[in-house]
């Protein structure tokens, strides 16, 4: 029986999207249409944080969370290497640990290379991560809200690009644009103190969260009418 635990890889996300939901995804969803989804439940989270609804937020967070997966699945990007590619235990783009962008005042993206440093392994362990780049409290929960938006439109955009062109260039980006997005996100997930691993793994316990089966046999006219 598919499920998430509370000690539950990135990878682990992946496979167990693809067990549940890879079947309906295949039928029903093609790339611009995980993006909707995506934009859909984000969008949602972003009202939780705006009206200071707590649990709705990160419900439709959790969500938004999975579809990013069927789509990383999709695209067949490992969304743990790429991760720590972008961000090996240092902020992406000042490439210090805590983040000095603003301290420095840093204009333009350095080269960032991984230094000795212990590999996070599970979802618990990338948060926490994060947490240590960007501490929660160098930032409010609304401007993690902003970025986390900002990021999603700037994956949807590269998205479009890769569409056009079909040039590997433009699929690497993909990559780049997925992982400053999942930082994003636990980015928020810190700012509230929210537990990804353990809201993950309460929400999906045991199969589809709705249906309760693997695969799941939610129809596409429930799954896009879906209320969070």
């Amino acid at each position: 029986m598919p499920a998430l635990h509370r000690t539950s890889t990135i990878l682990d996300h992946q496979e167990f999207v693809k067990a549940v939901y890879g079947l309906s995804n295949d039928r029903y969803f093609t790339t611009p249409d995980m993006l909707t989804q995506m934009q859909r439940f984000v969008m949602r989270g972003l009202k939780g944080i705006r009206q200071g609804d707590k649990k709705k937020a990160t419900l439709n967070l959790v969500v938004a969370m999975s579809w990013f997966m069927s789509l990383m699945n999709q695209l067949h990007i490992d969304l743990t290497a790429a991760t720590f590619k972008r961000f090996p235990n240092l902020c992406s783009y000042c490439g210090s640990r805590p983040c000095a962008c603003k301290k420095q005042k840093v204009k333009k993206r350095k080269r960032v290379v991984a230094k000795n440093g212990r590999k996070p392994k599970t979802i618990a362990e990338f948060q926490r991560m994060f947490s240590n780049i960007y501490p929660p409290e160098s930032r409010t929960l609304e401007q993690s809200g902003i970025h986390l938006g900002e990021e999603m439109g700037e994956l949807t955009e590269v998205v479009a690009i890769y569409r056009g062109s079909r040039k590997t260039k433009d699929f690497e980006k993909i990559s780049q644009e997925a992982a400053d997005f999942i930082s994003c996100l636990f980015g928020v997930f810190n700012s509230w103190k929210v537990n990804a691993s353990l809201e993950l793994s309460t929400l999906f316990s045991r199969n589809c969260h709705v249906c309760k089966k693997a695969p799941c046999e939610c129809d596409f006219r429930f799954i896009t009418n879906f209320k969070s």
